[in-house]
C-alpha cells in the first residue's frame, strides 16, 4: 500500500506546477520550451485565478535557482513571467504582479550584472504595461533606490559599466512611466524620492563627451554609439520625460535636487553644465510652470549671496538663460521680483568690490584685491545682461513698467532711494551703481516703440533721468543720450546718423518718420523745455569729449525728425544760436576745445535741420557760413575739431559776424505762413530750477557747505555796517532819476518776454522762481529749528554723515500735560 501512494505522487501533482516545471528543458542551453509555453498561457488565460500560484511558484523556483547559480533556469522563468504579463489582461493579474516584481528585486539584489540587466529588462516590459485599474498598496520605493544605485555603478569593466548604468536609467525611467500618471502613486514626487532620481540622471549627462550636444535642447540625441546604450543620452531623455510630466505642485520638488547637485559638485564655476540642466529644464516643463522654475533660482541666489564672486555670476547667467527662455511665454507675478532680486545683489556685490578696494589700499596684497574686485565685475556684469535681456524679450507693456522699475532703483542725490544707502557708499559707489543700471536701461529700452512719448517718458522716469544728465561724469551722460536714443527713435533713423558731421544730402538717407501726432505735440509743449536746458546745459560741460557731441547731435536729429512741428523747431533753432552764443561770450571760461565743439555742434545741426524743413533761402544761409568757415576757420566745423591733432586758436573773434549764423538772417528765410519767425529775436534762456542744485552735488559734503556758504553769504560785513554817511551818499540816495529809467527799461523787457515769449518759457520761469524761493526757505527753517530730543537720539549731519546722538529718558523735558 506505501508502495502504491507513492506511485501515484507524481500525477497528483498540481497541473499548474507540471505545466511550469515542463517549460524548463533539461538542458538550459535549449531555452524556453516553446509549446509547453503555449500550454502554460493558455491554461493561464483560461483559468486566470490560478495566476496567482503559478507566479508563486515560478518565483519560488526563481529563488532557488539564483541560490543554486543557474543562471539558464533564471532566464527562462523570467523570459516565461514576460509572456505571462503580455498576454494576461485581468483584475487577476494583481497579485501575480506581486510575485512577480519579488523575483524583479531578487535579480536586482545579486551582484552579477547579468541578472541586474535581466531584471531591469523585465521591470521595463512591465512598466509599458497599461493597467485597468489601479494599485491601491503597491510601493516602488526599493526600485527607485535599485535603480539609482545601479546608474552610479562603479565596476571595474567601462563596458559592464556603461551597461549597468543604463539599465538603471531605463529602470528609473519605467519608474516614471508607471506612477507619473497614478494619482494613487503620487508619492513618487515627494523629495526623499527626487532626491534620488535627478541626481542619477545627472551625474550620467556629465559625460564631457555629450555635453556640447547636452547644451542644445533642439539637437536629437546622438552619440558614436547607439542613442539605446549611451548613458548620457538616456539619462537627458528621461530627465526630460520626467519634467515634461511634472504638475503645478510637483515642479519645486523637482528643481530642489537640480541645484543641490550642483552645489555638491561645484559646477557653477564652470557652468557650463549648470547653463545646460536649466536650458533643458526651461524647454521641457509646461510654459505656465516656468515662473516656478525662476523663483527656485532666485532663491539659490539668495541663499548663496555670500559666495565666491565666480559661483554668484554662475548662478546669475543660469537665470539669464531661464528668463531668457521663459520670456517669451509665461513668466507670472515674478517680473518685478526678478529685478529687485537683481538689484539687491547687484548693490551687494558693489560693497563687496568696494570693501575689497579699501582692504586692498591698506593691505600689502595687491594682486589678490586686484583678482577679486575684478571677479565682482563679472557678477555685475552678469547680472547687467540679465535685466538688459529679459527686459529686453518683455512685451511692451511691462517693458514700461520695468523701466520705472529701474529707474526708480538708481540713485539721484537729492531724491529719496528706497534701496541705496548713497552715504555708506560713496560717490565711487554711487557712480558705479549709476553706470550699470543706465547701461541696463539701454538694453531694456532696445527696440522699445511707443505710440505716444507721454506714455514712453513720464514725469516720474524723465525727471531723474534729465537729473543724472547734469552729473559732472561724462559717461553717465552719455548713457542718458543714448537711453532718449532708444526711446525717441521710433523709425530706426539713428544708425543713419550716427557720427556728427555736415551731411551734404540729408535726402540720401532716406530717413523715415510720419507727422508729428497731437499726443506728440502736446508732450512738446509740456517737457520740450526739459529737453532744451538737457542739451543746452549739457554742452557746457568741461570733460565732454567727441561721443558727446556726437550723441547730443543724434538727439537734435531725432528730436526733430520725431517730435517737431513749426514751433519745435523754431525752439530748436533758438537753442542752436544760444549754444552758439554761449561758446563766444565764454561767461564760463570753457576751454577752446569744447568751445569750438559746440560750434561745430551748431553747423552739423543747422545743416541737418534746414534740409528736413526742406526751406531753400535757410539751408543758403547755413552753407554760406559753413563754406567760409572751411576756408578761414575749419576749426569751427566738426571734421576738424574733433580730429587728433586740430589747430586751435587762442580765441574766437565776435566781430567776425560772417563766420557765425545770424539771428535776422535766418528769421528773414523763415518768414511767411507757418513759422512764427518772431520768436526767433527773443533769446533763448535755460530757467534754473531745483533740478540744476540736486544734480550738480557729488556728495552730501557739498549740501553742507552749500547752506553754510548760504548763511556766511546771508550776513552782513560789519565794514559795511559801519560806512561813514556824508552828504555825497545822502545826495545819490535822493537822486532817483537814472532810476527811473533803468526801471522803466526793466518793465519794458518785462513786458515784451511775456508777450512773445511761449507760454511754457514763462512758466517754468515763474515755477523756478518759486522753487528757489521754498529751497531758500526750507534752507532757513533746517538752520533755524532744531528737532526735539527723542528717545532713538538726535540726528546730526557732520562730514556727510548722518550720526545718531543717543538722548536719556531722564534728561528728556517732556510737556506737563505727558507728566503724571
Amino acid at each position: 500500500m506505501p508502495a502504491g501512494v507513492c506511485g501515484c505522487c507524481g500525477p497528483l501533482r498540481p497541473r499548474y506546477k507540471r505545466l511550469v516545471d515542463n517549460i524548463f528543458p533539461e538542458d538550459p542551453k535549449d531555452g524556453l520550451s516553446k509549446s509547453d509555453m503555449e500550454k502554460l498561457t493558455f491554461y493561464a488565460v483560461s483559468a486566470p485565478e490560478k495566476l496567482d500560484r503559478i507566479g508563486a511558484y515560478l518565483a519560488e523556483r526563481l529563488s532557488r535557482d539564483v541560490l543554486r547559480h543557474r543562471y539558464g533556469n533564471v532566464v527562462i522563468a523570467m523570459e516565461a513571467l514576460d509572456q505571462l504579463l503580455m498576454a494576461c489582461h485581468s483584475q487577476s493579474i494583481k497579485p501575480f504582479v506581486e510575485s512577480f516584481l519579488q523575483m524583479v528585486a531578487k535579480l536586482l539584489e545579486s551582484r552579477e550584472p547579468d541578472l541586474q540587466v535581466l531584471g531591469t529588462n523585465s521591470f521595463v516590459k512591465f512598466a509599458n504595461i497599461e493597467e485597468d485599474t489601479p494599485s491601491y498598496h503597491r510601493r516602488y520605493d526599493f526600485f527607485v533606490s535599485q535603480f539609482s544605485a545601479m546608474c552610479h555603478s562603479t565596476h571595474e569593466d567601462p563596458e559592464t559599466r556603461t551597461r549597468i548604468r543604463v539599465a538603471g536609467i531605463k529602470g528609473l525611467q519605467g519608474v516614471v512611466r508607471k506612477t507619473v500618471n497614478d494619482e494613487l502613486q503620487a508619492i513618487i514626487w515627494e523629495p526623499q524620492h527626487m532626491d534620488k532620481l535627478i541626481p542619477s540622471m545627472l551625474f550620467n549627462m556629465q559625460d564631457s563627451e555629450d555635453l556640447d550636444r547636452a547644451g542644445h535642447p533642439s539637437t536629437p540625441s546622438v552619440a558614436g554609439q547607439d542613442g539605446e546604450e549611451n548613458p548620457a543620452a538616456l539619462a537627458e531623455s528621461c530627465f526630460r520625460e520626467l519634467l515634461g510630466r511634472a504638475a503645478y505642485g510637483n515642479m519645486n520638488n523637482a528643481v530642489r535636487p537640480v541645484l543641490v547637485h550642483l552645489d555638491n559638485h561645484h559646477l557653477w564655476d564652470p557652468n557650463e553644465f549648470a547653463v545646460s540642466c536649466f536650458r533643458i529644464i526651461m524647454y521641457s516643463i509646461q510654459a505656465q510652470h516656468s515662473h516656478h522654475v525662476i523663483q527656485q533660482v532666485l532663491n539659490h541666489l539668495d541663499t548663496n549671496n555670500k559666495n565666491t564672486p565666480r559661483v554668484r555670476a554662475g548662478i546669475v547667467q543660469v537665470l539669464l538663460e531661464t528668463v531668457a527662455i521663459a520670456a517669451k511665454g509665461s513668466v507670472g507675478p515674478t517680473v518685478l521680483e526678478v529685478f529687485n532680486t537683481l538689484l539687491k545683489h547687484l548693490r551687494m556685490s558693489v560693497d563687496f568690490e568696494l570693501g575689497e578696494s579699501s582692504r586692498r589700499n591698506s593691505s600689502v596684497s595687491v594682486s589678490s584685491g586686484r583678482s577679486k574686485e575684478s571677479e565682482e565685475r563679472i557678477v555685475q556684469n552678469a547680472i547687467i545682461q540679465t535685466i538688459g535681456f529679459f527686459g529686453g524679450n518683455l512685451p511692451d507693456y511691462q517693458r514700461a513698467e520695468v523701466m520705472m522699475f529701474v529707474m526708480g532703483r538708481v540713485p539721484v542725490y537729492g531724491t529719496p532711494c528706497h534701496t541705496l544707502d548713497t552715504v555708506k557708499i560713496g560717490h565711487h559707489g554711487t557712480k558705479r551703481i549709476q553706470t550699470m543700471l543706465l547701461s541696463s536701461l539701454i538694453m531694456v529700452t532696445s527696440g522699445f516703440k511707443s505710440k505716444s512719448m507721454a506714455a514712453a517718458l513720464p514725469p516720474p522716469f524723465l525727471d531723474p533721468l534729465f537729473s543724472i544728465s547734469l552729473m559732472e561724469e561724462s559717461e553717465l551722460r552719455q548713457l542718458v543720450h543714448e537711453i532718449l536714443h532708444n526711446i525717441i527713435d521710433r523709425h530706426d533713423n539713428r544708425a543713419k546718423l550716427r557720427g556728427i558731421r555736415i551731411i551734404p544730402n540729408v535726402a540720401a538717407l532716406k530717413i523715415k518718420r510720419e507727422k508729428i501726432s497731437k499726443q506728440d505735440v502736446a508732450f512738446m509743449k509740456k517737457h520740450g523745455q526739459q529737453l532744451y536746458r538737457h542739451i543746452y546745459l549739457g554742452c557746457k560741460e568741461e570733460d565732454n569729449v567727441h561721443k558727446n557731441f556726437e550723441l547730443i547731435f543724434t538727439t537734435l536729429a531725432i528730436l526733430t525728425i520725431e517730435l517737431a512741428n513749426e514751433d519745435v523747431v523754431i525752439d530748436l533753432i533758438r537753442l542752436s544760436i544760444a549754444l552758439q552764443d554761449m561758446a563766444l561770450a565764454n561767461e564760463e571760461n570753457m576751454p577752446m576745445v569744447i568751445r569750438c565743439g559746440v560750434m561745430a555742434l551748431v553747423a552739423a545741426y543747422l545743416n541737418f535741420l534746414g534740409q528736413m524743413v526742406a526751406n531753400p533761402p535757410f539751408c543758403q544761409h547755413v552753407s554760406k557760413v559753413i563754406e567760409l568757415r572751411t576756408m578761414d576757420a575749419p576749426f569751427l566745423l566738426p571734421e576738424h575739431i574733433f580730429r587728433d591733432k586740430c589747430a586751435l586758436p587762442e580765441s574766437l573773434d565776435k566781430e567776425d559776424r560772417q563766420l557765425y549764423f545770424q539771428t535776422a538772417d535766418m528769421a528773414e528765410c523763415l518768414a511767411g505762413p507757418g513759422y512764427n519767425a518772431e520768436r526767433l529775436s527773443i533769446p533763448y534762456v535755460p530757467q534754473v530750477t531745483d533740478l540744476d542744485r540736486l544734480s550738480r552735488r557729488k556728495s552730501f559734503v557739498d549740501t553742507i557747505s552749500l547752506q553754510v556758504d548760504i548763511v556766511s553769504s546771508s550776513l552782513p560785513d560789519k565794514s559795511q555796517l559801519a560806512e561813514e554817511i556824508t552828504f555825497e551818499t545822502l545826495k545819490k540816495a535822493i537822486d532817483t532819476t537814472g532810476l527811473e529809467e533803468q526801471e522803466r527799461e526793466k518793465r519794458r523787457q518785462v513786458m515784451e518776454k511775456f508777450q512773445k515769449a511761449p507760454f511754457e518759457e514763462i512758466a517754468a520761469h515763474c515755477e523756478s522762481k518759486a522753487n528757489m524761493l521754498h529751497d531758500r526757505l526750507a534752507q532757513i527753517f533746517e538752520l533755524t529749528i532744531r528737532p526735539p530730543p527723542s528717545p532713538s537720539g538726535v540726528v546730526s549731519i557732520s562730514s556727510g554723515h548722518t550720526q545718531h546722538q543717543s538722548v536719556p529718558v531722564y534728561e528728556m523735558k517732556f510737556p506737563d500735560l505727558c507728566v503724571y
